[in-house]
């Protein structure tokens, strides 16, 4: 069976739990897009785990995970995630590196901080990762592959060129900084080869093999739809393709072998950095909300903007994604709240719409249609079935199902992994 897991919001949903909680019964777990300007947090028996780079399946040594050629890998961060695992007496030998992902080079978050820096009041709040500026040098062909640590001679060549004819140069004379020296760049990232070798290798067999076996296998990706290239609010955006068609491309599967779909969304919504955000609150109950929720980012820390939960935002991610399955996380973060609102739909110059706006100049002006819901002001951390859950909470997750266009199954009520209250089918049985 083949499943892939997406965020249907703008992130943070809690997709690292769900993967956490499928990866028990997968036998492969593949990261599709995205590099480490995300994060995954997964809470065990054994304490808390934040991933960036790794596959949040990496806790169950059965379990293969991939790090795709559609990711972005910066050497340096996989390499302290690797060592914090080992240090907590974790050994991620079931990690296998796509030789096809490209690499995060030492100038690319130099890059994005200066990008960002010119664009003054129109930024669009990149983490300054350097995953735009990677993603922009695999397009233009001057990018750097995993695998291109396994051929030194090669390095050598592309990375002088690439360091002195392309990459000095903006920097000299356009930004006025000092030049990078490729020599002793290309020691620093043999350096990275000899401990990525025994993790680097072609995984197009790997995967096939695992589905001629008709083996359990869930894609993984970052972000979310919102944040898609093509597809999310342009240009505050990331720069991948965080929907269902990129975790193919991100991976190598074709989509005839596609089982299920699951989105992933939040029982509010959030957003870091900036973009249009109809359902957003900018007042007390948003601030409680974020506060409970300890809405901040895993990666870089920032509070994240806090909305209700939006029917529109995720219709349309459902649609998109060809989602068959929904996951509503975080639902005990509104246990306190005495009312409720979601988002059915906007309003935008006398004309309403079930869909976001692809022109964003329209869409940050859209006023939000709402329903209004009582709360359930009951703690619902010890529900472990449909039946646990107080009637009015029952009511908002139902309603949320027939306005998103499909049924929730999976139920997220803390952090922990034994939170869910789980519905309908068994995934991955």
């Amino acid at each position: 069976m083949v499943i892939i897991l997406v965020g249907g919001q703008w992130g943070d949903e809690g997709k690292g739990k769900v993967i956490d909680y499928l990866a028990a019964r997968a036998d492969m777990v593949i990261r599709s897009q995205g590099g480490n300007n995300a994060g995954h947090t997964v809470i065990t028996e054994d304490g808390e785990f934040k991933f960036q780079l790794m596959p949040s399946g990496i806790l169950y040594p059965k379990c293969t995970c991939i790090i795709g050629n559609g990711v972005v890998v910066d050497p340096i961060v996989l390499l302290k995630e690797i060592t914090q695992l080992q240090e907590r007496g974790i050994d991620p030998k079931n990690l296998v590196i796509s030789e096809r992902a490209h690499m995060v080079m030492r100038y690319h978050p130099l890059f994005d901080q200066l990008e960002e820096d010119v664009r003054g009041d129109d930024r669009l709040g990149t983490t300054w990762r350097g995953i735009g500026p990677a993603y922009a040098d695999k397009i233009r062909r001057i990018g750097f592959r995993i695998g291109d640590l396994q051929k030194e001679a090669f390095m050598r060549k592309k990375l002088a060129f690439v360091v002195d004819q392309v990459k000095n140069p903006i920097l000299t004379k356009l930004y006025e900084r000092e030049s990078y020296d490729w020599e002793t760049m290309l020691a620093e990232y043999m350096g990275y080869a000899k401990q990525l070798d025994p993790y680097i290798k072609d995984t197009f067999p790997l995967i096939q093999d695992a589905l001629d076996s008709n083996k359990n296998i869930l894609l993984e990706g970052a972000q979310a739809t919102m944040l898609d290239l093509d597809f999310g609010t342009y240009p505050y955006v990331t720069s991948s393709n965080p929907t269902a068609g990129g975790a193919l491309t991100g991976s190598g599967i074709p989509p005839t072998r596609v089982d299920l779909t699951i989105g992933v969304f939040k029982a509010y919504t959030s957003r870091v950095g900036y973009g249009p955000f109809p359902s957003e609150l900018t007042n007390e109950v948003g601030d409680q909300i974020r506060e409970r929720g300890h809405e901040f980012g895993t990666v870089t820390g920032r509070a994240r903007r806090i909305g209700w939960f939006d029917a529109a935002v995720a219709r349309y991610s459902c649609r998109l994604n060809g989602v068959g399955s929904a996951a509503l996380m975080r639902l005990d973060i509104l246990d306190d709240q005495p009312h409720l609102k979601v988002c059915t739909g906007y309003n935008f110059r006398g004309s309403t719409y079930d869909h976001p706006i692809a022109n964003i100049s329209h869409y940050k002006h859209c006023e939000p249609v709402y329903e209004e819901f009582p709360g359930w002001q009951t703690d619902i951390g010890a529900a472990r079935c449909w039946e646990d859950l107080p009637s009015a909470c029952r009511d908002y997750i139902e309603r949320i199902g027939e306005l998103i266009g499909a049924p929730i199954e999976l139920i997220g009520t803390g952090p922990r992994r034994d939170q869910f209250v789980t519905r309908g089918r068994t995934l991955f049985a």
